[in-house]
């Protein structure tokens, strides 16, 4: 039996009784977290822009476990619609104790700066960092009064090396992570904490279909990682995203957890092996 299909026993229950909101929740790693975080008590509101997608998602939550879950459609572009969600979440429960801020695009898969224009170096802009900073400015005005709260931002491994991906995407997982420490600073003040978990690449349909990987380019792309013997799934960053926003993690802020099996600290294969 999968770890995903396993009930998480009451006394196991790390979010028992916290209000969680996921942007980009409705697919990939934001699904998996979605599910996750409701396993372990959380209420769960699911953020996005793929109405069917999130509909059917929190039905399934719903029906599938004790733990209530809802749909807000969002784009975390505008301010308006990542206002409403907060909202929502105030409205529905009273709080907000988790905000995971996993929205996110790759864009178009330019290596060349010639070749990017300025719409499509936006747009990546705007959905990866802009996205990142108005949901968290609009939890810290939920979570301020509370004076607690855990937010949360999804990194990458190209928001510490360079050479991976396009500069759209490399520029805004780097500005993502200056966000995350700079909030930290002032919003620790308050008993909140903001981190943000970075990921090496994982086997998404976003992904594959940005790199042109089919399944055995991927497992590949895995036997020359650095940590030998496992493969980085879509559940793994949904448990990291779990540890920053449960009270495990109460002393952790201006953290970027990386879940790269050491690819960013590693410059080559120096001892052979």
């Amino acid at each position: 039996m999968g770890s995903s299909s396993i009930l998480v026993s009451t006394a196991m229950r790390r979010l028992e009784g916290k209000v969680a909101l996921i942007t980009g929740g409705a697919s990939g790693i934001g699904e998996f977290t979605a599910r996750l975080f409701a396993k372990h008590g959380a209420k769960v509101i699911v953020v996005d822009i793929q109405d069917d997608l999130g509909h059917s998602l929190t039905k399934d939550i719903t029906d599938s476990s004790s733990s209530c879950a809802s749909y807000v459609h969002c784009d975390v572009t505008n301010e308006e619609d990542v206002e409403n969600a907060v909202n929502t979440a105030i409205s529905k429960y009273g709080k907000l104790d988790i905000m995971f801020n996993n929205a996110g695009i790759t864009g178009v898969n330019h290596t060349k700066i010639l070749n990017f224009n300025k719409f499509d170096f936006q747009q990546v802009i705007d959905t990866n960092l802009v996205g990142a900073f108005l949901g968290t400015k609009h939890a810290a005005r939920a979570m301020i009064p509370a004076r607690h709260g855990s937010i949360i931002s999804m990194g990458s491994v190209a928001g510490s090396v360079a050479g991976l991906s396009s500069h759209a995407y490399t520029v805004s997982k780097h500005a993502l992570v200056g966000l995350t420490r700079s909030t930290a600073v002032e919003l620790g003040g308050y008993g909140i904490r903001v981190n943000c978990v970075s990921p090496y690449l994982v086997a998404t349909p976003m992904a594959k279909k940005f790199f042109g990987f089919d399944d055995e380019v991927m497992r590949k792309f895995y036997s020359n990682a650095n940590l030998k013997g496992a493969t980085l799934e879509p559940q793994d960053v949904a448990e990291a995203a779990l540890y920053l926003a449960s009270d495990e993690s109460k002393y952790v802020s201006g953290h970027n957890l990386m879940v790269d099996g050491g690819f960013t600290i590693c410059s080559g294969d120096f001892f052979g092996t």
